[in-house]
């Protein structure tokens, strides 16, 4: 779980309820016309904006902001480092042992298993990452045009509730409710682009930059595992994409070749 969505989040509408209940009752903030022409209006609009599926996909993208960062880079490096020393002593099909919780890497792997050559399996992995990338690129994109929308309905909404009033001026009564949906709908479509739609479109832009470093270590640790490159040479190059604090955090251990330690014990 990764604290800070979930703390800002969570802490900026707690902000605004309490500013609210400092002056005075919650009941007149709660306008149910005001929520379903903002929310509603935002999601069909968006809809036009992409097919349905890359809409609910956006959900399950969403998640992500939500996620710690699934790998760390330098324990990704050192797994890797580790692999590049066991095929140079056992051989490629030596990885097969390894015990690889991270995706990318996992199917990085199968394709070396499958003896494919060092060029076809580049090509792979280069689209597969450009793949990865493109969906949460999509993810991102959609919670950016809610953003943009969700304060656009927001006005709709003020000059549907102003029409209302100003017909309803014969009519006291009336010109409090219209008032309402005027006010409140901006009010809304503000909340939810700056709370949360930009916001969790501004995560997940961090999360695929993230997973695209990841991913790219993979694809270079993996290259260097099969032209049968050094271990150490692999790790140089690998933590040029760290920065220079973690980095220098650790001197290199000075052995040429790391032991065999992330093997899977024998059952």
């Amino acid at each position: 779980m990764d604290l800070a969505t979930l703390l800002g989040l969570v802490g900026a509408f707690a902000v605004v309820v309490v500013a609210i209940l400092m002056g005075g009752s919650a009941n007149i903030f709660i306008n149910p016309p005001s929520l379903f022409i903002v929310l509603g209006g935002t999601a069909m609009v968006v809809l036009i904006k992409f097919n349905l599926s890359q809409f609910v996909g956006a959900f399950g993208v969403a998640i992500k902001a939500f996620r710690g960062q699934s790998q760390k880079p330098k324990e990704l490096i050192e797994d890797i480092v580790e692999m590049a020393g066991v095929a140079r002593k056992k051989g490629l099909f030596a990885l097969e042992e390894f015990e690889i919780k991270y995706p990318y890497l996992q199917n990085a792997i199968a394709l070396v298993m499958e003896g494919r050559s060092p060029e076809d399996t580049a090509k792979l992995l280069q689209k597969d990452k450009q793949e990865i990338s493109e969906r949460q690129k999509l993810g991102s994109q959609i919670f950016t045009a809610s953003g943009d929308v969700a304060p656009a309905m927001g006005m709709i909404g003020t000059l549907i509730g102003l029409v209302q009033m100003l017909s309803s001026m014969d009519d006291p009564k009336a010109i409090g409710p219209a008032m309402a949906v005027a006010l409140l709908t901006t009010l809304y479509g503000a909340m939810l682009a700056n709370m949360f739609f930009l916001p969790m479109a501004d995560k997940l832009k961090l999360r695929r930059g993230e997973e695209e470093k990841l991913n790219a270590i993979c694809l270079d640790g993996v290259m260097g595992i099969m032209e049968g490159q050094n271990p150490r040479i692999i790790e140089s190059m690998l933590k040029l994409y760290l920065t220079p604090k973690v980095r220098d955090a650790e001197p290199d251990s000075g052995k040429e070749e790391p032991v065999d330690a992330g093997l899977k014990e024998a059952a």
